[in-house]
């Protein structure tokens, strides 16, 4: 399948292991080339703007009407997979020809610098005049759910929002040697208790994740004990009240604070309809991942995504992320499908 072929391609770019087109970097910068060419090859007008977005666009018999967009991302972390934000851009490619001149200007967009911010997509939202109608991104699930349900496909409900900040135990240095157990104030233990209750808030909640990421232990010694600990917290939930109680139950003031976002009920049933019709089930999920669709949903646009199933335990930035052949075909048909409504005047 030329999809598949071409995303065989874009893993090429940079050399291994794993994908490594870091945002805004030679590597990310050849993979927008080799985009522009196969969405000229389309039938697309493939030109960027100022923020080095790639844009295909297929005119529309009334351009005077809102465009509908599709697409994702070519930038990836360092030994990424082979399908995380490549998979949108060469399936939106390959459904825009498949679906030809509507009557909306369809476009394919491949955003600059997902990965470190959505950097192009926030760009894009400073000319809020200039976006489309409607923006629908099809993505691989990166984890297992899909998996676990045994269903191909699904229709994402909305993405969640985050809080992020840092919490700090203190204590008391002393010698590792000679100080007694029981008289010890040892700031990394307070901090495994923390990180342990942090992980019990987020099991109490319904699809609430926290993850504890990055610990600095002062003052570092191998033979001293610790006498401070400061310690990240990522907290993410899929609605505003599910997010403010895990922040209560965590007990910390974030430094960053990004509030779930719905997608848009006429793009999820443009997608529904397109399961329907290629008779998959009809999963609906939450995307625990920020992406470009929830950048623009925030901005006003009404937004979409289509999940693709992930494989091998739902691995994701990594070279072992996987989807089969097959759901990346019917992926293709249900995008082709639920684009063909989108661009439709009425």
């Amino acid at each position: 399948m030329r999809v598949l072929e071409r995303l065989d391609e874009l893993y090429a770019i940079g050399g291994g292991p794993g994908a490594n087109r870091g945002a805004y970097s030679p590597e990310e910068d050849a993979a927008h080339e080799l985009a522009a060419g196969w969405m000229r090859d389309a039938g697309l007008d493939a030109k960027w703007d100022a923020a080095g977005n790639l844009f295909g666009r297929l005119l529309g018999t009334r351009p005077e009407l809102p465009e509908v967009w599709t697409g994702s991302h070519l930038d990836s972390v360092p030994q990424g997979g082979r399908f995380d934000g490549a998979l949108g851009v060469v399936a939106g490619i390959e459904a825009a020809e498949r679906v030809g001149p509507q009557e909306r200007t369809l476009a394919v967009v491949a955003f600059r610098g997902e990965e470190v911010g959505c950097l192009g997509s926030r760009a894009r939202t400073e000319k809020i005049s200039e976006l489309p109608g409607s923006f629908l991104e099809l993505h691989v699930e990166q984890g297992p759910r899909l998996d676990r349900a045994g269903a191909p496909l699904a229709v994402v409900t909305g993405i969640v929002g985050y809080a992020r900040g840092e919490l700090t135990t203190a204590g008391r240095a002393g010698h590792a040697g000679t100080t007694p157990m029981d008289d010890r104030e040892d700031a990394l233990a307070a901090a495994a208790a923390r990180v342990l209750a942090i992980k019990s808030a987020a099991e109490a909640i319904p699809d609430a994740v926290a993850t504890v990421g990055q610990l600095a232990v002062e003052p570092g010694g191998v033979n001293v004990i610790p006498s401070a600990v400061r310690f990240s917290v990522d907290a993410r939930a899929p609605d505003r009240e599910r997010l403010d109680r895990l922040v209560a139950a965590i007990g910390f003031e974030p430094s960053l604070r990004v509030q779930p976002v719905a997608m848009d009920a006429a793009v999820r049933d443009a997608v529904r309809a397109a399961l329907e019709e290629l008779s998959a089930p009809v999963v609906e999920l939450a995307s625990g991942a920020g992406h470009d669709a929830g950048i623009l949903a925030a901005a006003g646009v009404a937004s979409g995504m289509l999940f693709v199933r992930s494989l091998n335990g739902g691995v994701s930035h990594s070279p072992d992320e996987l989807s089969s052949d097959e759901d990346v075909a019917l992926a293709v048909d249900a995008l082709e499908r639920a684009l063909r409504q989108l661009a439709r005047s009425d």
